[in-house]
């Protein structure tokens, strides 16, 4: 697992959600919290070399963005997204519809979030394979995804999570962090947090500095 240190440095400007200490929040939270927190340097490494590649010239090796695009489209849908639906928000629409338009606005993005991660996709593949003259629509669709997962990100941090500290169960809360703590995806049954935390390793590696550990361009 990479450290702290190494994804404040892909992210020098800090991750979407809040930085304030978890205190005695449940576990289930504290590790929401922190895969937010690795999801946003990523994303916003991913903002910062493109901003560099569009107004400094910076031509970094296209497998940086490559494996950062398989991160964030890989990671939420197969590993978060799916703990948060059963384990998180399915139990507090079992005790409140107060925030039922929230979650399914919640869902909703997440499958906009899916759709955009290929737009990105296609976009890098156009600008691999057409130059310069395919850069713009690249920056402009890293922009446009950093800011809405920006968004996402703080709406479950600073909406969804109080109101599940208010409703949960502690028998609730013990189940979520068992999933949440564990290495397998609690709907297809398969490792994958492990490979996750080595392909989060390798961006962060493989990324230049300033924002990565790899040597500078």
């Amino acid at each position: 697992m990479a450290s702290t240190d190494s994804a404040e440095r892909i992210d020098q400007h800090g991750p979407a959600a809040s930085s304030a200490p978890a205190g005695r929040q449940p576990l289930a939270l504290r590790i929401v919290h922190e895969e937010h927190e690795r999801l946003a340097a990523v994303v916003h490494g991913m903002r910062h070399l493109a901003r560099a590649m569009e107004e400094q010239g910076l031509r970094p090796d296209l497998k940086v963005l490559r494996a950062m695009l398989l991160y964030i489209s890989e990671y939420p849908e197969r590993l978060h997204h799916p703990k948060e639906d059963r384990f998180l928000f399915a139990p507090l629409r079992n005790h409140t519809h107060l925030h039922d338009a929230m979650l399914v606005e919640l869902e909703v993005q997440h499958a906009q979030g899916e759709a955009m991660v290929r737009r990105l996709a296609h976009a890098l593949a156009r600008h691999e394979f057409g130059g310069p003259v395919e850069l713009a629509y690249f920056v402009q669709q890293v922009k446009r995804y950093a800011d809405f997962y920006t968004r996402h990100m703080r709406l479950e941090e600073e909406v969804i999570f109080p109101a599940l500290r208010e409703h949960l169960t502690e028998q609730e809360w013990q189940e979520a962090g068992e999933a949440f703590a564990g290495n397998r995806d609690p709907l297809a049954g398969l490792e994958l947090k492990q490979d996750f935390e080595r392909l989060y390793t390798s961006i962060v590696n493989i990324t230049p500095a300033p924002w990565g550990l790899g040597p500078a361009l």
